[in-house]
């Protein structure tokens, strides 16, 4: 028998793979077990490190208010968070407070042990603590799990981990908990920092209490730290929902309601060609467009298992067309009519619209279809979580012989296309079944999810798994895309569903004369317009490529004398198809530049008298560089040129 300890020496190392379970280096294992280091910066690592952070943080929050209650803390992306139910909500002199008393804890290097309890005992120990006593609760439930309560439960087993002072052995702190952790708190080092709070409902639901959530982050090292600092500093630079209102680009008017959102003309504008770009190929890559109303009968959703599975989701009922006599007696029963969350059931119905034969297949219906969901409030974020949206939404009816073409034909259609917004760092995503919330065989999610995987692998990208991801009708990959800093966006699906057109009773006329089912492609490309807006809005910080900018040249006179010889270029240009004006403000020319630099134009188009005398125009550009007398043909060419190519022009061009 041995332990991680003796089996590696390397400071790095701070917990191991045995028989494919994460177990602490305490954890003894036999010479026929297959043991792997677990290293700090490893995914597996970093998320240890920071819920050993979250350990920490708890048990400051105790020392400093031992009447505060736990809640659960798991490490997250980039970071971790612990939920605590008390008398006041934390404010950032807490949070200094907490960081002060944590750094003593880790100082200490008290270790983390393992106990493992029964349900009994541990009822007994956390008798004060009515979180955890839910938790114990759950153990082994459908519910455990879920909400990241499996960091404390879900198990075989109960286990609690105790912080012991490493000098004296006496326990300081003990928190019900699945583990692994850091064998010891100064391994937790100094590239920590706490974030933020804000409130949390217990396990979030918005029946249960309100808590108080504070967030951390955690890094193997101090200088991780401040990069990840950094890499924040500037997603704040680029938050779309302060580039929004600076630009003058959308708003969600109280008067609206929570997350519906209003273009204005310039938003308005970027999302026309978002749209107008995406039309065109749709219809070059054969697709054919088709369009359905924003609200239905219920029974549609019925059929379509929508109201099963997906109704809390939904915004809820309308019931209408009742009718009733004079004396209030009900004459016509109403229905129940629901705001669309989805097209999909609209597409098959048109496609059950008549009789269909395998020449007419692949068929592919797209639709910019208006969606609504009812998105809990504490969920909504800008334009990136909102209750309406436009799905650049499509539905593709194939044969079993051309599953796997079809598939690949639309991966490559998705690349080309998010590459001509700009966005060419990708990798795939393979989302397959949750046995709890699906619907189909075995066999038929084998078959979906590994035709699939063929394909994902097949396009030579990096192919991560996600377990569970799938939604109830079938497997999907999802294309993630990198933007300009490094974060990650889902885009893209691409997703098998052999339920509805069995629910639907779709049917086509095959080679042979019989009669079958096909299968269904749901394809969303840009997800939703709405997030699609924010994702670019946020890669470019504002500054669009040409085509897409809102503005793409201001003509900008030295004086009032020039701004004739102006109007006759920006007139040109206009006739080109060109969005550009003159300012003709009464604002003095530096103050012009300084306002319309701000705005991200692409080009400022400036005049004197040597370039009127000259024919000519000078440029200046949204760095601040400039090119003087640009001949006016050659200019209008070169801005003209930069639209139809999709170009991202930033600085001034190499002569």
């Amino acid at each position: 028998m041995a332990d991680g300890f003796s089996l590696f020496t390397d400071r790095s190392v701070v917990a191991m793979r045995v028989n494919g379970e994460l177990r602490d280096l305490a954890w003894e294992v036999t010479d026929t077990d297959t043991v792997e280091p677990v290293t700090i910066d490893s995914e597996d690592g970093l998320s240890i490190l920071r819920h050993s952070a979250a350990h920490v943080l708890a048990q400051a929050v105790q020392r400093v208010n031992p009447e505060t209650k736990l809640g659960i803390g798991p490490p997250i992306t980039d970071g971790f968070y612990y939920d605590f139910d008390t008398s006041e909500p934390f404010t950032p002199e807490d949070l200094k407070a907490l960081e002060k008393e944590m750094q003593k804890i880790v100082k200490q290097g008290q270790r983390f042990v393992r106990r493992v309890v029964s349900d009994d005992d541990a009822t007994a120990e956390l008798a004060n603590e009515p979180y955890k006593l839910e938790l114990i609760g759950l153990k082994g439930g459908a519910d455990a799990g879920s909400d990241n309560e499996n960091v404390e439960v879900g198990g075989a087993e109960l286990t609690v981990y105790d912080n012991v002072d490493p000098k004296t052995g006496e326990v300081m702190w003990s928190d019900l908990c699945r583990g692994p952790h850091l064998p010891n708190t100064k391994m937790i080092g100094n590239g920590w920092a706490l974030m933020r709070s804000s409130g949390a409902y217990w396990r979030g639901s918005e029946a249960n209490p309100m808590l108080q959530r504070v967030y951390g982050t955690a890094w193997p090292t101090k200088d991780e730290l401040r990069a990840y600092q950094t890499r924040l500093e500037e997603a704040a630079k680029r938050d779309h929902r302060k580039l929004g209102v600076e630009l003058d680009l959308f708003s969600f008017p109280d008067e609206i309601g929570s997350g519906l959102a209003v273009f204005h003309p310039k938003g308005g504008i970027i999302r026309h060609e978002i749209e107008d770009f995406m039309r065109r190929e749709l219809l070059k890559n054969d697709y054919e467009v088709v369009n359905s109303p924003h609200i239905t009968k219920g029974t549609l959703f019925e059929t379509s298992q929508h109201l099963n599975w997906y109704k809390d989701g939904m915004f809820p009922a309308m019931h209408l067309d009742e009718v009733t006599d004079a004396e209030g007696n009900v004459t016509k029963q109403g229905q129940d009519y629901y705001l669309k969350p989805m097209n999909c059931p609209f597409h098959n119905l048109i496609f059950r619209s008549r009789a269909r034969s395998y020449r007419e297949l692949p068929l592919r219906l797209a639709e910019f279809g208006t969606v609504y969901r009812y998105e809990k409030s504490g969920t909504l974020s800008g334009l990136t979580r909102v209750r309406g949206l436009t799905q650049d939404d499509a539905h593709i009816y194939v044969t079993d012989e051309q599953v796997k073409d079809e598939l690949k034909k639309q991966l490559e259609f998705v690349f080309a296309t998010l590459r001509a917004y700009g966005l060419d760092d990708f990798y795939l995503e393979l989302s397959t079944r949750d046995p709890e919330k699906s619907v189909g065989t075995e066999q038929q999610w084998a078959d979906a999810e590994q035709t699939l995987r063929e394909v994902g692998e097949e396009s030579g990208l990096e192919l991560v798994a996600d377990p569970g991801g799938a939604a109830f009708y079938g497997p999907k990959i999802s294309v993630q895309a990198r933007d300009a800093i490094g974060r990650t966006w889902q885009l893209s699906t691409v997703q098998l569903d052999f339920n509805q057109p069995e629910l639907f009773e779709l049917e086509y006329a095959a080679a042979d004369g019989t009669r079958k089912q096909p299968i269904m492609i749901h394809r969303a490309l840009l997800g939703s317009i709405e997030r699609f807006f924010a994702i670019l809005l946020e890669h470019y910080a504002g500054a669009f490529p040409v085509w897409l900018a809102p503005e793409q040249v201001v003509g900008i006179p030295v004086a009032a004398e020039y701004g004739d010889y102006l109007d006759e270029i920006i007139g040109r240009l206009r006739a080109a198809g060109v969005r550009a004006r003159v300012d003709h403000s009464d604002d003095r020319m530096p103050k012009k530049i300084r306002t319309h630099t701000k705005l991200k134009v692409p080009f400022q188009l400036i005049a004197g008298e040597e370039d009127r005398a000259a024919g000519a125009v000078s440029f200046r550009f949204r760095d601040g560089t400039q090119l003087n007398g640009v001949p006016v043909d050659g200019a209008i060419a070169r801005i003209t040129a930069a639209i139809q190519s999709h170009e991202q022009v930033s600085t001034a061009w190499a002569e």
